[in-house]
């Protein structure tokens, strides 16, 4: 299962002082504001996003296990952008079991990928990162 995607686009320039948040030479709040208002029209419900230091992370209401979509610019060209989903892998351990992300990653990586695919603003997408 892919769950990173890279792409680019001019739409996400940093707002002023962002890299005071994080890292200097990154950013994607405009990214990440983006991926919460359109993800609501899929049904995937988020929380408030939380400035790291490598973007910005977008927690996803999930009950069992944390869900969540980090995004960010990508080192670079100003227009290069990366998202990829917390868990990574479609079977996590909790304790002293597995837990099966697969139909909640399937979720937000089709969510992700309809928000994307439909802006035409957004080129050059490429998932990766299968398991």
């Amino acid at each position: 299962m892919d769950t990173q995607i890279t792409f680019r686009s001019n739409k996400f320039p940093p707002y002023e002082g962002e890299e005071e948040q994080i890292n200097p030479g990154l950013w994607g709040k405009r990214l990440a504001e983006y991926l919460v208002e359109n993800l609501k029209g899929t049904g995937i419900e988020t929380e408030e996003i939380v400035p790291e230091d490598w973007g910005w992370y977008i927690p996803i209401k999930n009950e069992g296990f944390r869900l969540a979509i980090c995004c960010g610019h990508r080192d670079g060209d100003d227009d290069a952008f990366l998202c990829f989903t917390e868990p990574a892998t479609p079977v996590i351990r909790k304790w002293f079991k597995k837990i099966d992300a697969t139909e909640q990653l399937s979720c937000v990586i089709a969510a992700m990928n309809k928000i994307f695919t439909a802006d035409p603003e957004i080129r050059n997408i490429e998932w990766s990162g299968g398991k």
